[in-house]
């Protein structure tokens, strides 16, 4: 059929979550207090590390880097989910979808090489600590997370160009939470496969690198002979471990399945985990694991309840 012919899609409807009637505001509560969460969780280990000297250091610097980007990736997606929760017109355009998946999954990127600049981070504290602090100096972190952003942003321009160029010329029903690589494209009225090999090998890169740091570390810290040692070796990158399960096992599930297919409710739990879940873990994970964390955020609510009460 001629695309010509055709009407063109100028915005997308987003499908009900839960898909029963009028279950909007049963979930509009949870998910505000979530993100709320999110952004206060998320933005006390950004300022503790800034504010507290003792956090100086490369791996407290990129833990406050991903805090950062938590607050920004959950902000692209949350404010929309909860609109749509409450409102009849549950719809976006074609511009505002385009810009929501290139934010979304730039951010995403970012997050994934951030995790990996990490791997790298632990990798050279416990497999190399005698050379640690000569390898990772200041400008290279600097570089490292610098290069982390430009990648991040740069890497996804190209296919939301292409995506932006597609014929869309219904339906126009996006059977997800958000705009996303996955069921945007399959609504254009050509093929758009190349787009999920695309995805496919850039995830499965930076899992690869990761897994292979966290499987070296591993073994490093097995052949510790001080149980002492071993415990705190251990400590020191098991948060880091615990938020990339979590994060890349349901990224994984979502874009490494290929022709595999869920159903609507379990493809939205899915996107889910690794949208809102991961970021709301992510401050519990990095402060209650963490003394020096924990006496830093302490000291940031004590001093704010302190200006408070003497105004």
């Amino acid at each position: 059929m001629d695309h010509e012919n055709q009407t063109k899609v100028t915005e997308f409807l987003f499908s009900d979550f839960p898909q029963i009637e009028n279950g909007g505001l049963l979930f509009f509560i949870p998910l505000l207090f979530i993100y709320m969460f999110i952004v206060f969780g998320n933005s006390m280990i950004f300022f503790a590390v800034q504010l507290d000297i003792r956090l100086h250091n490369p791996m407290y610097s990129f833990i406050s880097i991903f805090s950062f980007l938590e607050i920004w990736y959950t902000t692209t997606t949350i404010p929309k989910m909860l609109s749509n929760l409450v409102s009849k017109e549950k719809t976006i355009s074609l511009v505002g979808c385009l810009l929501q998946m290139y934010f979304f999954h730039s951010l995403g990127v970012t997050e994934g090489l951030v995790l990996t600049v990490m791997a790298i981070d632990r990798y050279v504290a416990i497999c190399n600590p005698l050379r640690y602090a000569v390898i990772m100096t200041l400008q290279l972190c600097i570089r490292l997370s610098t290069g982390s952003f430009t990648v991040g942003f740069l890497m996804l321009l190209p296919e939301i160009v292409w995506i932006s160029t597609l014929p869309f010329c219904g339906p126009n029903q996006i059977h997800q939470l958000f705009c996303d690589f996955e069921p945007v494209p399959r609504l254009a009225c050509t093929d758009t496969s190349m787009i999920l090999v695309i995805h496919a090998i850039s995830i499965l890169t930076c899992i690869s690198v990761i897994t292979l740091s966290y499987l070296r570390i591993i073994t490093v810290i097995v052949r510790i002979p001080s149980g002492e040692s071993r415990q705190k070796a251990f400590s020191t990158c098991a948060a880091h471990i615990t938020i990339f399960l979590l994060f890349s096992g349901s990224v994984s599930l979502m874009y490494l399945r290929f022709s595999v297919t869920f159903q609507p409710l379990l493809e939205k739990a899915i996107a889910l985990t690794f949208a809102v879940l991961v970021p709301f873990f992510n401050p519990i994970i990095y402060s209650l694991r963490n003394k020096d964390m924990k006496d830093a955020i302490k000291k940031i609510l004590s001093s704010s309840i302190s200006a408070s009460g003497s105004k």
